[in-house]
């Protein structure tokens, strides 16, 4: 064997040995990546699960802080319930992108499509969500208005306004939380992909 065949087949094994390394390296990274995905994923799915009860658990409650404690109509609390269901089943309806068990070992293409899909509805749904929560503040200060005209003087008027104040930037929180984490998880997927 010559000098330069010898060269050139320990710079063979050289190649196949950083070969081996460098796909060694992305496994670990996918791995890596696909855990904070997992991760991501999990924390959306949660806030998920937490907005759906408390949208469920709105129906009764609404009832008896409405109704019965408030004097408000039963027809109120009906549209009350109502939003409260289509939010609920809204969220439930996006979250199903999330579900799969199986989802962060999936073809990564998909992942991608599935985790786009759901970030695009959590966005559009301010398109109804806001309009909506407005018209049911203007009912909800219409119906204290049936029962006192003097609105400024109604301790419930004064709540209101705090927890519409309150409500809108927990809400808007958790959109723009979730909004960073979806655009995290896509833009990792974009890494590994590329």
């Amino acid at each position: 064997m010559s000098n330069n065949d010898f060269e050139f087949e320990n710079m063979r094994e050289q190649m196949a040995t950083l070969k081996k390394k460098l796909e060694q390296q992305e496994i670990v990274n996918d791995h890596i990546i696909r855990q904070s995905m997992k991760k991501a994923a999990g924390n959306i799915n949660r806030t998920y699960i937490w907005v759906i009860a408390l949208g469920l658990l709105m129906v009764p409650y609404g009832y008896w802080a409405f109704v019965m404690l408030s004097g408000l109509s039963v027809a109120f609390w009906i549209g009350t319930s109502i939003l409260m269901l289509v939010c609920a089943g809204a969220t439930y309806y996006n979250k199903r992108n999330l579900n799969d068990a199986n989802l962060m070992t999936n073809n990564l293409v998909d992942v991608r499509r599935r985790i786009a899909r759901a970030k695009k509805f959590d966005n559009d749904f301010l398109f109804f969500g806001i309009p909506a929560i407005l018209i049911w503040l203007a009912w909800f200060f219409y119906e204290l208005y049936k029962i006192d005209n003097d609105l400024f003087n109604q301790p419930m008027s004064w709540g209101a306004c705090v927890g519409a104040v309150i409500g809108t930037a927990i809400g808007l929180s958790i959109h723009f939380k979730n909004q960073r984490q979806y655009k995290e998880i896509i833009e990792q997927i974009d890494e590994l992909t590329e």
